[in-house]
């Protein structure tokens, strides 16, 4: 059909004609109502970004001397944020006389690692920066 017949019969029905596909040999167009047509592409676009998921990165902070309490409640912090589908980053921090026993900070990064070795991977294993270590840990896939 040609394009002023198209036209015609868009102005006919008093809706508008529409070009759906212009790569297409030949191009495709629609008679529809262009303001519903957009209406409904805004629609699906706000659905579809309603349903993404951001992944944030959560931070959790422990020093060498973290008592066993004390990481109990961080290591559950951690497994929530992992159910959640975050991803976490372990930051380790040395104050002083802290930094000649680095080895310590080590053996907790690795002890976190393997309690958490079900609900998570390690993405960046534990890297010293200046006076903290860090680590980043991502959830397992399901």
């Amino acid at each position: 059909m040609t394009r002023f017949a198209a036209l015609e019969m868009a102005s006919a029905q008093g809706l508008d004609l529409i070009e759906v596909s212009p790569m297409a040999d030949p191009p495709v167009c629609r008679i529809i109502d262009y303001g519903k047509f957009q209406f409904e592409q805004n629609k699906k676009t706000a659905l579809a970004k309603k349903k993404q998921k951001q992944i944030q990165v959560k931070e959790v902070k422990f020093r060498p001397g973290t008592d066993e309490g004390d990481y109990q409640i961080k290591l559950r912090n951690l497994i929530r944020f992992f159910e959640e589908g975050d991803k976490a980053k372990v930051t380790l921090r040395f104050r002083g006389r802290e930094m000649a026993h680095t080895d310590i900070g080590r053996q907790m990064l690795t002890r976190l690692q393997q309690d958490l070795s079900a609900f998570a991977v390690v993405e960046q294993h534990p890297l010293m920066e200046g006076r903290q270590m860090v680590m980043m840990l991502a959830p397992k896939k399901k």
